[in-house]
């Protein structure tokens, strides 16, 4: 199909891109986002049929308004990292590597402790396990040390028992799946995601960005707290120390908080180089769009089968649903 350039100037910065006939309306609402509602810097891409039809970015990479949002400009995309870490997952269990039914102790032994023995793989997967956050204080910068947040989980005792109700897994998703994967492939998560599935489908999406991509990445900004609905159970429960919620949003080791530079933790070097699997992946929107588009078209693109079939509708199958999130406190 072919592409058409396409352009736009705006007063936060130069657009541009790629829009394939009959998709010139997402480049439109693309332009508005910064026009009218804000946007600084951004990317967005869109296949079908494993055909690129919408690759567009611009903006500025830096809130200064130095730095233009190029086209290779990466950034922090937290939680769509949670798919990319499914996603090594579900190739293993294709491959007859990992059964998803099998009790995660099966491959990671010094799991079952204080009432996991029970827990099995899809109960990791669909956020059942109970382990929605780690209870112990995590020292400063204790999310990037492998070992030390394993060692952390595996002491962990569940907040409910295990697949009676799900609760988001909100940082904890990364390790506890990541684990698995490495007991299986000898393979580091971040090692195995570049290996399986991004360099295969040309993905510029990372899990432990190398030192030479750093500078290709966007600095975040940090959300204002006034726009937060404090009223929302969440954040009421947050509010109480100790509760899931309360650590959830403050027992990471200084990750969500600034260093002395005023930097937030997350967005630092550091931050970037660990294998956080379930908030921590750097791309952008062409490489979440190419890391889909494998599973978009059934499993094989360009002739590489990442999943097959009965995987891939495993994977699209709901597995839990209640009226409440036991972690978010909202229907999911």
């Amino acid at each position: 199909m072919p592409k058409a350039n396409w352009s736009a100037e705006t007063t936060t910065g130069q657009l541009e891109g790629f829009v394939a006939p009959g998709f010139t309306r997402v480049a439109e609402v693309f332009e508005q986002n910064f026009r009218h509602h804000s946007e600084l810097g951004a990317s967005v891409a869109v296949t079908i049929d494993g055909e690129t039809v919408v690759d567009v970015w611009g903006g500025y990479a830096d809130i200064s308004g130095l730095y233009p949002w190029e086209r290779n400009t990466k950034s922090l995309v937290w939680s769509c990292t949670k798919g990319a870490t499914a996603f090594c997952a579900h190739i293993l269990a294709s491959r007859g590597e990992l059964n998803l039914d099998a009790l995660v102790s099966d491959y990671w032994p010094e799991y079952a402790q204080n009432g996991k023995h029970n827990t099995t793989v899809s109960m990791l997967l669909s956020h059942q396990s109970g382990i929605c956050v780690l209870t112990n204080p995590i020292p400063d910068g204790g999310f990037y040390d492998w070992d030390l947040m394993i060692s952390l989980i595996e002491k962990q005792q569940p907040q409910f028992e295990p697949g009676t109700t799900h609760g988001y897994q909100g940082m904890t998703f990364g390790w506890l799946i990541g684990e698995v994967i490495r007991r299986i492939s000898g393979k580091s998560l971040g090692t195995f995601f570049h290996d399986n599935i991004a360099k295969p489908i040309g993905a510029d999406f990372w899990i432990g960005l190398p030192e030479d991509e750093e500078s290709d990445c966007a600095s975040l900004i940090q959300p204002d707290p006034a726009g937060a609905d404090l009223s929302h159970p969440f954040f009421q429960a947050g509010m109480q120390e100790d509760t899931v919620q309360w650590h959830l949003l403050n027992n990471s080791g200084r990750h969500m908080s600034a260093n002395e530079n005023g930097t937030a933790c997350f967005d630092t070097q550091e931050a970037h180089r660990a294998e956080i699997g379930a908030a921590g992946g750097i791309t952008n929107g062409r490489g979440l769009a190419k890391m889909y588009s494998a599973l978009a078209v059934g499993g094989t693109l360009n002739g590489r089968t990442y999943v097959n079939a009965d995987t891939l509708a495993r994977m699209g199958a709901v597995a839990s649903a209640s009226g409440r999130d036991f972690a978010l406190k909202r229907p999911t």
